[in-house]
């Protein structure tokens, strides 16, 4: 009964959604220049036209995410024959660019087929044989970036040390008490890019790619988030699509407000929108 049940709530979450031939298509306009387009401020924007995204609720794997904040956001895409960017937008009136224990950063994703010929796999993260390209901002190394990583004492002020593990110990002997960053988690090394390149095929199988290829860039101004996140349209890389003028694929969103405690599975999401490359 109970597998039954969880069937028919995933059977109802993906009907929500709606399929991708339900929203509009979003246009990739081509403009001129060369190299990445990372800059949300580029006059080059005004000539696309956004759609809009609407946002759902996480249902279908837990934790869940019934009553997400960010009900809609609106996306714009452009390439300039070498590099594909979107910029996305939306509401958050907390900005939220630090994490702390039981806080969390905003972050924006946008996920593409690696296949990009057929039908395209399951939007929640791909599956078994439909692997998918995951590029994901991050407000948290977006600050790290632009004001430099914080210190301890400026994300716990009440925070007290006598002496750390590294200044008695060899880099060897110490690496035990480095935690995460001991531990070779990608997420705790200083980057230089704020959007972090990554593949899966289904829940549960997020993995950073050893190459990065994703750059960009995030503004958050009077309660809004501005994000632009940019890839090459083709590369050696053979977990990212390759995307060529005239082609039609797909795109999938997620966005998480971390004012709100949204992080991993606590998110808001939206299904396959067609994504249409002009010549």
């Amino acid at each position: 009964m109970r597998s039954r049940s969880f069937a028919l709530v995933l059977v109802a979450t993906l009907a929500s959604a709606g399929t991708a031939w339900a929203q509009l298509p979003l246009n990739v306009v081509r403009v001129p220049g060369v190299g990445p387009i990372s800059d949300p401020a580029l006059p080059l924007w005004k000539q696309d036209r956004a759609i809009h995204v609407a946002m759902l609720a996480q249902t279908v794997t837990l934790p869940h995410n019934d009553h997400p904040s960010i009900h809609e956001m609106t996306v714009r895409a452009v390439h300039n024959n070498g590099w594909v960017a979107f910029l996305i937008e939306w509401a958050d009136p907390t900005h939220s660019e630090r994490i702390v224990l039981d806080n969390f950063g905003d972050q924006v994703a946008v996920e593409l087929p690696i296949d990009t010929k057929g039908a395209p796999p399951s939007p929640m993260m791909g599956n078994p044989g439909g692997r998918v390209n995951i590029m994901q901002w991050r407000a948290a190394f977006q600050h790290d970036i632009d004001k430099g990583p914080p210190t301890v004492r400026e994300l716990y002020p009440n925070a007290w040390a006598d002496v750390y593990p590294d200044e008695m110990l060899s880099a060897a002997d110490a690496r035990p008490y480095t935690g995460a960053l001991g531990l070779e988690n990608p997420i705790s090394r200083g980057t230089a890019s704020p959007v972090l390149d990554q593949m899966a095929e289904g829940w549960g199988t997020m993995t950073v790619k050893p190459d990065q290829h994703a750059l960009g860039k995030g503004v958050w101004k009077n309660g809004v988030w501005r994000v632009v996140i940019t890839r090459p349209m083709a590369s050696d890389d053979v977990n990212s699509p390759r995307l060529v003028p005239g082609l039609q694929t797909y795109a999938a969103f997620a966005v998480w407000d971390g004012g709100s405690r949204e992080v991993g599975a606590r998110k808001a999401w939206a299904s396959w929108v067609p994504l249409v490359i002009a010549r």
